[in-house]
């Protein structure tokens, strides 16, 4: 989820504080990726900056303080991104897979412990979420929705680790083969000869 649009949603709801917001954005997402605060204020300071939200002191308090709300133009840019889908049109450079496509072309990676470290990591991650996920109830849709959604991509991950597992035992295999081929090639009478002792299967 874009941290601008979700800041921007969470106002539509109504003037908040920095900290209200990045708790409510913590909420919404079932705290799966929280969001700290320099993020949360960094992010806001620039929706400002392009005239998205407007901050006004909060009454007694610091000068620091305030409340966001979202101005027109804000509230336009958040009902265009409720219209629009979500952008696929670009190759999503996730580091795993930026991190394994490097691996397998760099002579001196183990690319195999790369994958295990991976996996036991994913593991550990379902785990954690699958916990998160037995402690809320229908009520809690929004959080429900983003750990399912996780817990899927984590799945997923691990089907695509074992995946690539077989692809590296595959290569791996036809590597070992290769000397053996190259040093004693089979001669096209000996071929010939092999086939013609060999008796046809029947189909039935």
């Amino acid at each position: 989820m874009s941290i601008h649009h979700a800041l921007l949603a969470l106002l539509s709801a109504g003037p908040s504080t920095t900290y209200q917001l990045r708790k409510d954005f913590d909420e919404v997402t079932g705290h799966v990726r929280p969001l700290n605060i320099g993020q949360a204020s960094t992010t806001l300071t620039r929706l400002e900056r392009d005239g998205l939200v407007v901050r006004s002191p909060e009454e007694g308090g610091e000068s620091t303080a305030g409340l966001w709300s979202l101005t027109d133009q804000g509230r336009t840019d958040l009902t265009d991104w409720w219209a629009a889908a979500v952008d696929r049109t670009q190759p999503d450079r996730q580091e795993l897979v930026m991190k394994l496509a490097l691996a397998v072309t760099v002579p001196s990676v183990d690319v195999a412990a790369v994958v295990q470290e991976q996996r036991t990591a994913t593991l550990s991650a379902l785990q954690d979420v699958t916990r998160a996920r037995r402690h809320l109830g229908e009520e809690d849709l929004s959080a429900l929705l983003v750990l399912e959604h996780h817990l899927f991509s984590l799945e997923a991950e691990l089907r695509w680790l074992d995946d690539i597992e077989g692809t590296l035992d595959r290569v791996a295999a036809r590597h070992r083969a290769a000397p053996r081929l190259n040093a004693a090639p089979l001669k096209p009478s000996a071929v010939t000869r092999s086939t013609a002792s060999t008796p046809l299967r029947s189909r039935r």
